[in-house]
């Protein structure tokens, strides 16, 4: 019997915390996060994280775990994502993985294999040099020549995921885009639910920049001044999530403050179209909820509950709080 596993998902901004944290409270939940920034400790107002006393008592696991320096990857989420849910299905709680970062999502959901043979380390030396001599711009060329269709949810400056795509097309011989299509097809790891918020886009980029000037008003520049002076370097990953590299590169005299604002807009409204474009394709059977439609938060959770209760058995009888 598999476990099971309640999944909220969308596109930044779009209120998945909120929603998340009352529907842990009527079922007896606890959320797993799948995000690839908030698990960074010191970086808090760029990332949007969830303030302690907005979990209102409701247990959070994979937030502030790792230092700025240490490597995150799909890989390393998905081993702890699963320890995480044996020890909350251990309580008698039911897991709610929350989060925007599809691709983590997905490891997850599918148990994707991040097991490697030996490989042949030269390919990985060769993008490196090509990227050091050409720049990021000319190694997004080559992989859209070669996989156009996982460039479309893939952007230009996540170095990372370009050069796996191009490393696993040179290895192999075959797109990046119709292995992804592969794993998606196998069977799910776990009794899963999965659930998309969605929104006006008007609105969504509405709240997006709204959410960015409190990030402003919060003291952005100051966290990663505070970052950089501790040490943290630009090329990091966790450095180059949307608000620390734009940010990171006005404090370096790059751009201005206002570039800056305008870049990290700009970049976190075309992120969630992304995000968007990737939850259609990728999560297939989720069940979408138009937030437009609803009142405000509790009837969201009652409609999430209508559809999940008699599976689960999440009636109050049942549920341990």
């Amino acid at each position: 019997m598999k476990q099971p596993l309640i999944v909220i998902a969308g596109p930044t901004a779009c209120g998945k915390t909120a929603v998340s944290v009352e529907l842990c409270l009527n079922i007896g939940g606890e959320v797993v996060s799948a995000d690839s920034m908030q698990i960074y400790r010191h970086m808090d107002i760029g990332t949007a994280k969830i303030k302690e006393e907005e979990k209102k008592g409701v247990p959070h696991f994979l937030i502030d775990e790792l230092e700025p320096y240490e490597e995150y990857s799909a890989a390393i989420f998905q081993a702890r994502a699963k320890s995480c849910i044996s020890g909350i299905a251990e309580r008698k709680h039911m897991p709610v993985l929350v989060g925007g970062t599809g691709f983590y999502i997905n490891a997850l959901l599918y148990n994707n294999d991040f097991t490697e043979g030996k490989r042949d380390n030269s390919v990985r030396e060769r993008l490196e040099a090509e990227l050091r001599d050409y720049g990021k711009e000319h190694l997004f060329e080559r992989l859209m020549k070669t996989d156009p269709e996982y460039c479309r949810t893939t952007h230009p400056n996540n170095i990372k995921r370009v050069m796996r795509a191009l490393e696993f097309y040179e290895e192999t011989g075959k797109r990046f885009s119709e292995h992804n299509a592969g794993e998606k097809k196998r069977e799910l790891y776990y009794d899963s639910t999965v659930f998309v918020l969605s929104m006006d886009r008007k609105k969504l980029y509405e709240r997006i920049d709204r959410r960015v000037d409190k990030m402003i008003e919060d003291g952005l520049e100051k966290e990663v001044r505070m970052l950089m002076e501790n040490g943290a370097k630009r090329e990091y990953v966790s450095m180059q999530g949307l608000g620390y590299k734009e940010m990171a590169a006005y404090i370096s005299g790059e751009i201005s403050f206002d570039e800056a604002v305008y870049i990290l807009k700009r970049d976190t409204r075309h992120f969630a179209k992304r995000q968007l474009t990737w939850f259609r394709r990728q999560l297939e059977g989720a069940i979408w909820i138009d937030l437009d439609e609803y009142e405000d938060i509790e009837a969201v959770v009652s409609f999430m509950i209508s559809r999940i209760g008699d599976k689960y058995g999440l009636h109050k009888e049942n549920i341990i709080k």
